[in-house]
């Protein structure tokens, strides 16, 4: 404590800087764009819309009581929340939005990302100053060139990954001490609070230590050998410390994670010769969606200066050799698909690729603080010509690629980048000849630094700017009081039982997390892969990885089997059994009569029910006889009479129609009309014929004034098209937009018999299973005049256990995908409770290793004062 009392004093001044001074360059570059706290402009950029914000929200619910922190029911029909929190909401600065209301989200974002931002540049410093003995301005500068490098700003809105780039230096100087001083304690540290934050980048800084100490003890060998079993028993302890977090992580991985991408091609997509030069040039913006090469640059002199580094004289071969076998493992990396695959855990990223390439930048500015250290007037020489190397490096990138390639390299990158690489070469020729002072010359460097690390990350905010937009925060919070008005009606109309709402015109597609209701639709990484299984076969999209399910576009009988008793939307619900009970401006809460509670009695043997990977209607069928002991004929099909077109020619091959364009520019119209029979909920089917070449193809179904527009490779694919209770012909209007050419199955009507399904309802309404949460448990009273199946629409997790009348019984899920059990004669009291598969084991390994951890450390200080 000593110690760290007397390291603030010396360099108070200098964490100071570190930590405002790129908190100041961002805020400017924020700013310039219409970004701060308050604008109308936000940081909700991609992901952070439509994930970020509504998880951090839904964290702050946690905190003030309004949710379990283990399980949560407001998101895809229900989800193991603690493992969402291992992969999004890790990290210490996540309790902070305790301070920000949910409507603030987007400011609570904004302040968590330049608060990582600053640290990271805060932790550079203390690692740089440990361990480089070079110029406190440097110190200073390459601390915040660190902390503002590419990767960090052009993925900035991915704020979940900011915190690996504070303790990754940590994490080398841990190691650097353990070799050195034989002192374990920032190690361990380190790495607990790094896996403990995000095991994804845990895993990269976790291959990439490894490789590094390697190195360092390797070319050393006889003095620091001794170390190896110290870096092992830290390691193995740290990570066995973080065990109450990874190991229900790994448990969830193993149940529901993605499976392991085959390898197509030798070489990763998109990579071209010229990548590492082409994006080490100031402002160098491609994407960070598909098609991408990696983000890597630090800064031009560290560029220059990690080269530099292999032409001094005075630093070993050896090391020379390893943190070069280091350097050219992580440019294969970037070019190889099976090495790029295992940077990702073997799978392939969906958008923003490469997400390993922070751990080049970081080596590069490694090795450029270690080339400082042997900077001076004798090898000043040598430092020139590799500028001049890196001069000719930058020119041929620039002029000699093919014109197809690289186009978002313009001439001002090109520019920028050689006057700041001159601007260092003839500050350092003036150092080599004039005689002033290296204090006063490292000052002008640390700014010049400064300056075009700020001008690079303008650039890559500008990039996000015109890849992904910066919304307004009107999209996010004017339509939030109407929201969770109607929201908070529905949940006191449903006293307590649990009913699920959607919303059919969301902010987007997590609004449940935000709101506290719960839903079916679900855009996310952790997701329950074998109920999306499931429902995909029954209709809700949940296409491939079911990184999103979507409720949209789904039949009514799913709505009433499903539990959704309310809708909220601007336009009418035309479905039947939906009643308007309430409205707030221009939102409307719709309540489902037939809707069921989460659980229904049944006689049926589930395992028995007829099942198809390809005919959702069937399944819909065949589930919902089953389960209400019916056999009705829910579905007809009609196919529609084609009246007039428009910018479109249509060609039908077998079950196969093709739509396309007659002009580039417009929509293509299609006017259809088709005869509805009474007692009718009508859909229009449409379906893509092939997923692959579907692109982001949006529909429009008009009927009468009403209807939606869906992107039809992601949301369902039951346009509803109205409920009547008469004979009734009508005129549907399909317009297809942002594609030129879109290959569908032939529409068709979809006719639901509402007769059929009010009698199906009915029956199943009379067996009602009436759930009721508490935290992580859901208790229910029932009674079964016979021994009956219940089934459930509560996703089946091994986290879950099933308790009658207090005595434990056996869940026996349906497809693996819901819960489902056996219920015997009587009157029993059921309760369901959920902890996440592997806590209990995780949390006692968790205590036992770090109490060895704590002994182990005190036996190493014991040894090194005697």
């Amino acid at each position: 404590m000593r110690n760290f009392k007397t390291y603030l004093t010396n360099h108070y001044k200098a964490l100071l800087v570190c930590f405002f001074v790129p908190i100041v360059i961002m805020i400017a570059i924020y700013a310039s764009i219409g970004i701060y706290p308050g604008s109308s402009k936000t940081v909700l950029a991609s992901d952070a819309f439509s994930q970020f914000s509504n998880f951090y929200a839904s964290f702050r619910n946690v905190m003030t009581g309004k949710q379990n922190i283990f399980y949560s029911f407001f998101a895809g029909l229900g989800l193991n929340y603690y493992a969402l929190i291992s992969y999004y909401l890790g990290g210490l600065f996540t309790p902070l939005v305790l301070f920000f209301n949910n409507t603030h989200m987007p400011d609570a974002l904004y302040v968590i990302t330049l608060l990582k931002i600053g640290c990271a540049a805060v932790a550079f410093y203390i690692y740089a100053n440990k361990t480089f003995k070079i110029s406190r301005f440097f110190q200073i500068a390459a601390s915040i060139s660190y902390s503002l490098m590419a990767f960090t700003i052009a993925q900035s809105e991915l704020i979940m990954w900011l915190d690996t780039f504070i303790y990754l230096p940590l994490i080398i100087l841990g190691i650097n001490r353990l070799i050195t001083l034989h002192r374990p304690l920032l190690l361990f540290i380190s790495y607990f609070l790094l896996f403990i934050t995000n095991y994804y980048f845990g895993y990269m800084v976790g291959i990439f230590s490894v490789l590094y100490f390697i190195v360092s003890v390797a070319t050393s060998w006889r003095k620091n050998k001794a170390c190896i079993r110290s870096y092992i028993i830290t390691s193995l302890l740290a990570g066995l410390s973080s065990m109450f977090m990874i190991l229900p992580m790994y448990c969830d991985l193993k149940n529901n994670g993605e499976t392991i991408n085959a390898i197509n091609s030798l070489k990763t997509e998109a990579t071209h010769f010229w990548d590492i030069i082409i994006k080490n040039m100031v402002g160098v913006y491609d994407t960070t969606q598909y098609g991408s090469i990696p983000f890597i640059y630090i800064g031009v002199l560290p560029f220059i200066l990690a080269i530099f580094y292999f032409a001094c004289p005075h630093i070993k071969r050896a090391k020379k050799i390893g943190f070069a076998a280091i350097g050219l493992f992580l440019i294969a990396s970037f070019y190889v698909e099976p090495l790029n695959l295992a940077w990702h855990g073997g799978h392939s990223p969906n958008m923003f690729l490469f997400r390993f390439s922070f751990l080049f930048s970081f080596l590069i500015m490694m090795l450029a603080c270690y080339a400082l250290e042997q900077l001076n007037r004798q090898t000043m020489p040598r430092f020139v010509t590799c500028g001049a190397i890196s001069l000719v490096l930058f020119t041929l990138a620039m002029f000699c690629h093919p014109k197809t390639m690289y186009t978002y390299v313009h001439t001002s990158n090109y520019i920028l980048t050689l006057v700041f690489l001159v601007a260092y070469i003839a500050m350092f020729v003036y150092y080599q000849f004039s005689g002033i002072a290296w204090k006063k010359i490292a000052l002008i460097f640390s700014c010049l630094m400064c300056l075009e690390i700020g001008a690079n990350s303008y650039f890559m905010v500008e990039g996000i700017l015109q890849d992904w937009n910066y919304p307004d925060r009107t999209l996010y919070t004017q339509p939030r009081p109407d929201i969770k008005k109607l929201v908070d009606k529905s949940n006191a109309a449903s006293k307590g039982t649990l009913y699920r709402l959607e919303n059919l015109n969301p902010i987007s597609t997590n609004d449940s997390f935000n709101f506290g209701y719960a839903g079916i639709s679900l855009f996310s990484s952790v997701r329950n892969r074998n109920m999306s299984q499931v429902i995909d076969q029954l209709g809700f999209r949940a296409q491939g990885t079911a990184l999103n399910a979507r409720y949209v576009n789904n039949t009514l009988l799913m709505d009433s089997l499903f539990g959704v008793r309310y809708n909220i939307s601007t336009l009418p619900v035309r479905k039947d059994g939906f009643t308007r009970i309430a409205h707030a401006n221009n939102y409307y809460l719709y309540e489902n009569k037939y809707a069921l509670p989460l659980g229904v009695k049944t006689t049926a043997n589930l395992a028995h029910i007829q099942w198809y990977d390809n005919d959702n209607l069937s399944c819909q069928q065949n589930l919902v006889n089953a389960l209400a002991n019916t056999h009705e004929q829910f579905f007809q099909f009609i196919t529609p009479t084609i009246t007039e077109t428009s910018n479109t020619n249509i060609t039908t091959s077998g079950n196969e129609t093709t739509f396309s364009q007659q002009k580039k520019e417009g929509s293509q119209t299609i006017h259809y009309q088709v005869t509805i029979p009474k007692n009718s909920q009508a859909y229009l089917s449409l379906f893509p014929a092939d997923f692959n070449t579907i692109g982001s193809t949006s529909a429009s179904v008009i009927v009468n004034g009403f209807g939606n527009k869906e992107e039809v490779s992601i949301c369902g694919q039951y346009y509803n098209l109205g409920n009547y209770e008469q004979q009734t012909t009508i005129d549907i209007t399909l317009t297809l937009q942002d594609e030129q050419q879109v290959s569908l199955v032939t529409p068709k009507v979809v006719i639901l018999n509402t007769n059929a399904y009010q009698t199906a309802m009915n029956a199943l309404l009379k067996n009602k299973i009436d759930f009721q949460q508490h935290g992580r448990h859901i208790t229910a009273k029932t009674t079964a005049t016979k021994a009956q199946t219940v089934f459930t629409t509560i996703p089946y997790d091994k986290g879950w256990s099933l308790s009658i009348d207090g005595k434990k019984q056996k869940i026996t899920p349906f497809r693996h995908g819901f819960i489902a059990f056996e219920l015997p004669k009587g009157t029993h009291d059921i309760t369901l409770s959920f902890l996440p598969q592997g806590f209990i084991v995780g949390l006692v390994i968790s205590i036992s290793a770090l109490m060895i951890f704590i002994f182990y450390d005190i036996y190493l200080n014991k040894n090194r004062r005697s």
